[in-house]
């Protein structure tokens, strides 16, 4: 199965996103309720690892993996 691929580009005086806001804003999930039962039921991926931080820090360069969607942080 192929993944579809998408950037999050960080605004220039964000140092990083919450890993739930980011699942948000990308419309992955359809809320932020939403976006902590993916995470505390493992459903998605930092950098290639199971992630259950619902406000995990993402910052440029790193990688989350949600429901066959790469998305890449940048700065």
């Amino acid at each position: 199965m192929s993944l579809a691929k998408t950037t999050f580009k960080l605004n220039p005086d964000a140092e990083f996103i919450p890993l739930d806001k980011l699942l948000k804003l990308l419309s992955l999930v359809g809320s932020g309720g939403e976006a902590h039962i993916m995470i505390e039921t493992k459903q998605v991926e930092v950098n290639g690892n199971i992630e259950i931080q619902k406000r995990k820090k993402m910052r440029a360069g790193d990688t989350a993996t949600f429901n066959g969607t790469e998305i890449v942080v940048e700065a």
